[in-house]
């Protein structure tokens, strides 16, 4: 009995525990369990209207978004473009002038891609790797062009079809009906009216953010 109580002694001086207790396992720590998280993007920017109002409410809620610019309104408006990325915002591929990349040749589909880069790169200093085909029009043949330059394809997962606009509250509804851990989000800063966007973004952001929801920025 003597020699079992310093056996047990010497146990627990060492700090050796009985092989037992190591067959119990330890709960998981809370830093396991994965973050829920979404991708918020915008498209057919930037603008000199509803641009600067989107990136006034990504600021106020601490948002970062990826926007897929086109290259003829980079031209037009490089301080906008400047200003997305200056904040902390991914600038991406949307095409030069938003054509059907399905429909055009290789040596169009190379201009409206390279084009578009080169005016994203002249105020961002940085050479963008994602491209969002137009009307999400993708086969095959865009698929093997794009990876010849270099791009990664990124669609969407979530399309309220904010460009019709059905309403703001239709917007707010679909967005966040249809969202689920890892989506995209396809929403629009240009192409036409956005009100409608502009003012469905403050309850979007605070509502996922209320669920528990983070924003990511498209990996590119």
């Amino acid at each position: 009995m003597t020699h079992l109580l310093l056996a047990f002694g010497l146990i627990a001086v060492l700090g050796i525990t009985p092989a037992y207790r190591s067959q119990v396992p330890a709960p998981a720590p809370r830093s396991a369990v994965a973050a829920k998280y979404v991708y918020l993007t915008f498209d057919d920017g930037p603008g000199p209207t509803y641009t600067p109002q989107v990136l006034a409410i990504l600021r106020r809620y601490g948002v970062k978004a990826t926007f897929f610019e086109i290259g003829q309104n980079v031209r037009k408006y490089p301080s906008v473009t400047r200003k997305v990325h200056l904040q902390g915002h991914s600038v991406q591929n949307h095409t030069y002038s938003h054509p059907d990349l399905r429909k055009v040749s290789a040596a169009t589909f190379r201009s409206q891609v390279q084009s578009a880069d080169r005016y994203i790169r002249a105020q961002t200093k940085v050479q963008p790797r994602c491209l969002r085909p137009p009307y999400g029009g993708v086969n095959p043949t865009v698929r093997r062009r794009a990876a010849a330059l270099g791009k990664t394809i990124r669609l969407w997962t979530v399309d309220p079809r904010d460009w019709s606009r059905p309403g703001t509250s239709i917007i707010t509804r679909r967005v966040l009906s249809s969202v689920r851990n890892g989506s995209t989000i396809l929403l629009h800063d240009g192409g036409g009216n956005r009100s409608q966007t502009v003012a469905a973004l403050p309850t979007i952001l605070r509502t996922l953010k209320a669920r528990g929801y983070t924003f990511r920025l498209v990996p590119c």
